[in-house]
């Protein structure tokens, strides 16, 4: 059930308090250091603010608005991801099918319709596109034009969506998931993924050597990968008591994962990316490139993260 609890108004207080600390030591770094230009850095605190308190919409509003935000993201997922790919007049007809699949999403959500939520995209979503090719009368580049609508509408809006099935948990109360707030959990989750990004650049750009994905992604290393994933395992490890009811073991355990598949993640849009020739999805956001650029790694760490906490709670339907 949908509930904002204090400690979630504590944390992004903490979170505002962070940011705003931050800020402050960007700008008197540029003043003493005039000879470094920080104006991507600069820019860059200025998109934070902005994301924060688009975030804090979802924290902070009712089960509607979160679920807006979350079809919103969505939407602009979609659209920067249909942006790399050139597509004939008629097939972009086809594109209306894909974005309709968003209010669906989560219309179901809302209803807390979780099975459909699961199957619509994987399953109906994957039988209407063809349908529609065929029903046009178009079968040039048939396999290959409604895989890529598919697979896109799987990366951009089935896994996405799954930031807003975390606001229906529990599905039902029971004496296992008494201590369970699902804000907290996506809380917890974009949290730690955030620092996963973070660390893993931090780390690969102070002791990063040896590329782990040279021909997709050569700044991508070793050092910043196991860095970036032991970090993010402490931060877990600390932050996953006190936001969810996972023990500390549970907590690394949930660490490891984000870690590795916030990377995963990351090096699978790159990978995208590089096979289009693109550097950025967009320039929508100031310093950071494009809402895809900001979520990529979210593309496997939130439906993950989402069924191993289901799994370790028995959270069936």
């Amino acid at each position: 059930m949908f509930q904002t609890t204090p400690l979630i108004q504590n944390s992004l207080i903490a979170i505002l308090a962070l940011l705003f600390c931050t800020h402050i030591f960007v700008l008197i770094l540029a003043r003493i250091k005039k000879n470094v230009d920080f104006s991507n850095l600069k820019l860059r605190m200025k998109s934070w603010w902005l994301i924060v308190f688009f975030l804090a919409f979802i924290f902070l509003g009712n089960k509607a608005v979160g679920l807006v935000m979350v079809g919103i993201i969505c939407f602009l997922a979609l659209k920067e991801y249909f942006s790399f790919i050139h597509f004939e007049p008629d097939d972009r007809k086809l594109l209306f099918w894909a974005y309709l699949s968003i209010p669906f999403q989560i219309y179901f959500l809302y209803t807390n319709w979780i099975i459909m939520f699961y199957l619509f995209v994987p399953l109906y979503m994957f039988l209407i596109i063809p349908l529609r090719r065929i029903l046009a009368g178009n079968v040039k580049n048939f396999i290959k034009v409604t895989s890529l609508i598919q697979w896109g509408v799987i990366l951009n809006v089935y896994t996405l969506g799954y930031l807003g099935a975390f606001l229906l948990l529990p599905f039902a109360k029971t004496s296992s998931t008494a201590n369970v707030n699902g804000l907290q959990l996506l809380l917890f989750l974009l949290i730690v993924n955030a620092l996963n990004d973070a660390s893993q650049y931090v780390w690969g750009k102070l002791f990063g050597k040896k590329p782990i994905v040279p021909n997709i992604s050569p700044h991508k290393t070793w050092a910043g990968f196991i860095g970036g994933v032991a970090t993010t395992t402490v931060i877990a490890s600390l932050l996953g008591p006190v936001l969810t009811p996972m023990s500390l073991k549970v907590s690394v355990c949930a660490g490891l994962l984000i870690g590795t598949f916030g990377f995963i993640g990351d090096v699978v849009l790159s990978a995208v990316k590089r096979d289009v020739g693109v550097k950025d999805s967009s320039n929508l956001i100031p310093g950071h490139g494009g809402i895809l650029d900001r979520v990529d790694s979210l593309t496997y760490t939130a439906p993950i993260f989402f069924h191993f906490f289901c799994y370790l709670y028995q959270m069936g339907l």
